[in-house]
């Protein structure tokens, strides 16, 4: 296991997995509270959640609840689900853990450069941007530059600000030419 998944660990369970997705990208989540039987106005709510028994989705909230990462609280005939801080940076990590760049049909003719420069001080930050990186396909150019044929602006602008990294520690560059590429057209099997 390498040292950022250990380091992150994330979520298992496909229930915390579509929990942490609604909340993401939701914000919080209003459920009738009128009802004592909060989890029954989940499930009315949520249809996602009907493919799990009933007591692994309470259980999921309330274990997530316990562990710091959701909040719950009431106002008028509401409850209200968020997420919190700590909640929002394990749905980060479940985001960029699934990214992926998308190969066209055909190449654009460009090369998309990541390059970066992050202190010894975030040596755990680095290690989980390279491993990431070699993840979604990237060949290295150079120890701290990293090169990649497809469109993947959006994927690297998340990386970074996930990773909480300013512009003067990774950059970004699209380039037409590469002098002697053919290594990496062979790499990505490229015309």
């Amino acid at each position: 296991m390498s040292k950022y998944k250990y380091y992150f660990r994330k979520p298992k369970s496909e229930i915390t997995k579509d929990i942490f997705g609604i909340l993401l990208i939701s914000g919080a989540v209003a459920i009738v509270a009128t009802s004592p039987y909060f989890i029954r106005n989940v499930f009315r709510v949520y249809k996602n959640f009907k493919k799990y028994p009933r007591n692994k989705v309470c259980d999921t909230f309330y274990r997530l609840k316990k562990r710091g990462q959701i909040n719950f609280f009431r106002s008028k005939d509401q409850i209200y689900i968020s997420l919190t801080r700590r909640g929002k940076k394990m749905a980060g990590w479940m985001q960029i853990d699934n990214l992926k760049i998308k190969k066209p049909k055909k190449w654009d003719k460009r090369w998309r450069i990541v390059l970066f420069d992050i202190s010894n001080l975030k040596t755990i930050y680095r290690e989980a941007l390279r491993g990431k990186l070699k993840e979604l396909g990237f060949c290295i150019f150079q120890k701290s530059v990293w090169i990649n044929p497809f469109n993947c602006e959006d994927e690297i602008k998340l990386l970074k600000e996930f990773f909480g990294l300013k512009d003067s520690e990774m950059r970004f560059i699209v380039a037409e030419k590469i002098e002697n590429d053919s290594q990496f057209r062979k790499f990505f099997k490229l015309n």
